[in-house]
């Protein structure tokens, strides 16, 4: 399927000029575009800095960090919603909204789904859940908000990602539990943190597991976003003990 590309400017409270895409999630953003859907990428650092995509250095690694605690969560929550709009607003919108983000998009696309117009969500190695310490003052509320999550989650990590660790990775996915969400939880066992970041500058990416990886975002698009299969029935499936 061929692709077009724009840019539009939402007004935020925030303000700024926005910054163009990494190279990783730009490619990202055309693969799943390139399956069909509308993909709209809000800029994360929009109030921070200009058009030039930050790169994967130490000191744009370093300006990332600093922002990310820089930023308030609301102003994290205000770019999601406004995202959002945008997509519902387009005539050739289904009216079906899914998210997804790798790394502190992750995380995003987790706090994307708190907004009951989103269906389903795909986190890979969604960072600072388990720490409470996105945005200004390092003490979000997402683990606590899980109970409000109507949609259905991928939550997606390495088991050797040191900044998502073992006591964390299990923390979420009891959480997750406790709250009585729909997700599936997976975590890939020779994967380092970043591991679909398809490009080489930290050595971690694995183009095979991230084809594997995609496919399961593939298969909880498909069918929450693109067909209609009505409401769901609500009632609990009953699993018979048989082998």
């Amino acid at each position: 399927m061929l692709i077009t590309e724009s840019f539009q400017d939402v007004p935020t409270k925030a303000d700024g000029n926005g910054s163009i895409l990494t190279g990783p999630v730009a490619r990202f953003a055309r693969q799943i575009a390139g399956q069909g859907y509308i993909v709209a990428a809000p800029s994360s650092y929009h109030e921070f800095t200009g058009p030039e995509p930050l790169q994967y250095d130490g000191p744009g690694t370093d300006a990332g960090n600093k922002w990310k605690v820089e930023k308030k969560v609301s102003a994290y929550d205000e770019d999601a919603s406004l995202s959002v709009s945008t997509l519902l607003e387009l005539k050739t919108c289904n009216g079906r909204i899914g998210a997804t983000g790798m790394c502190l998009g992750g995380h995003l696309a987790y706090r994307c789904a708190l907004d009951a117009r989103v269906v389903a969500a795909v986190c890979y190695f969604a960072t600072d859940i388990h720490s409470h310490s996105l945005g200004h003052g390092m003490k979000d509320d997402s683990l606590e908000r899980a109970g409000e999550i109507r949609a259905e989650l991928i939550m997606i990590f390495g088991k050797k990602d040191n900044h998502v660790p073992l006591e964390g990775r299990d923390l979420i996915r009891k959480t997750l539990h406790e709250k009585g969400l729909c997700f599936s939880f997976y975590e890939v066992a020779h994967a380092q943190h970043a591991f679909i970041r398809d490009e080489l500058s930290k050595g971690r990416y694995d183009p095979a597991i991230s084809g594997i990886c995609f496919e399961m975002l593939l298969e909880l698009f498909n069918r929450t976003l693109k067909l209609d299969l009505g409401p769901k029935a609500g009632s609990e499936q009953k699993v018979e003990d048989v082998c």
